[in-house]
């Protein structure tokens, strides 16, 4: 069995390409059923905005893998100078069941995390002019906040006219990668990523929603964090994306919210799976807001992770663990 940590992912490196392309070919499994996802359990104790969750998974395809990832939310770690989130994921061969790889590091859910926006980033671009220059704000600046930034960085690049970060607590502006540097900008507040950002992203861990100004015409608007958006913020909306629509109408979200006082159905939104293989991002106007709500999907963790030991395996790199 194959041990990675945070070092090994590190040294393997982050290839968006390649990883959005993962992300996109797992999506194309999962719009052929060629999948198994059981509803994720939520292990609470304690404090109850804690929790431990476990994601199951088996993804086919011509690289079919299965596993579970096991990962820990405690949003007060951050003022213990601990990492929010810890997460071990296990790798099994699809044929055999035999476990082949441990993953250690939330480093790699939070990769994953940004490569499923990154290819809702790719199809909310389809169809808009290479001329347009972009802003982009990032509300919430740690480790998730400053992964999207890498991302939307190597994603849409020269087309970036300028980046609005904020975060409650101090940003350390030395994370930020020189590649685009120049271009960004630490806000006052989140009003002032949100109001001009043609693609906006949340990457908080709020405990109550707060965004009650309307989105810019045109926009993308990436509900990472799930529970930032007022319900009344679902008038503003024209096209809802979800990952999976069972899971993520539940937990206090922004979409179960909607749904409990809002009338949101799951027949008002379009999936993932019908964004990339049938095209159902074309909206009706290009002055037409999206908005994208990720609940995180253990297929696309597991897909990410098979990614990551093949690219061990072929760099030497990692550590043996004994039977």
């Amino acid at each position: 069995m194959l041990y990675l940590n945070a070092d090994t992912i590190n040294e393997i490196g982050v290839n968006w390409k390649q990883l959005i392309t993962v992300v996109r070919e797992a999506v194309q499994e999962l719009h052929a059923s060629n999948y198994s996802q059981p509803i994720k359990p939520y292990l609470r104790f304690g404090d109850p905005k804690n929790r431990i969750i476990a994601m199951p998974a088996y993804i086919g395809g011509s690289k079919p893998w299965a596993g579970i990832k096991w990962i820990a939310s405690f949003p007060d770690n951050i003022y213990k100078g601990k990492l929010r989130a810890n997460s071990v994921t296990i790798l099994n061969e699809h044929d055999s069941g035999i476990p082949c790889c441990v993953i250690n590091t939330a480093t790699i859910s939070a990769i994953r995390t940004a490569a499923v926006s990154g290819l809702i980033v790719q199809e909310f671009m389809l169809g808009r002019g290479d001329h347009e220059k972009l802003i982009i704000g990032i509300n919430g600046f740690g480790p998730i906040g400053q992964m999207h930034l890498k991302m939307i960085t190597s994603v849409l690049g020269a087309a970036i006219d300028k980046v609005f970060i904020y975060d409650i607590n101090p940003i350390d502006t030395n994370v930020i990668g020189d590649e685009i540097r120049e271009k960004v900008l630490v806000a006052a507040n989140w009003a002032e990523c949100y109001t001009e950002a043609d693609v906006f992203i949340t990457c908080t861990v709020s405990a109550a929603s707060y965004i009650n100004l309307p989105p810019k015409k045109g926009s993308l608007q990436l509900n990472v964090s799930l529970r930032d958006y007022k319900v009344e913020m679902k008038d503003f909306m024209d096209v809802i994306v979800v990952d999976d629509w069972e899971e993520v109408c539940r937990q206090n979200t922004d979409i179960e919210n909607m749904h409990l006082e809002k009338d949101l159905l799951e027949s008002d939104t379009i999936s993932i799976a019908e964004v990339v293989n049938k095209g159902n991002l074309n909206r009706n106007s290009a002055s037409d807001v999206v908005m994208f709500n990720p609940m995180g999907m253990a297929i696309f963790d597991i897909a990410v992770a098979g990614y990551y030991y093949q690219e061990a395996l072929r760099e030497k790199v990692g550590f043996a663990l004994p039977d």
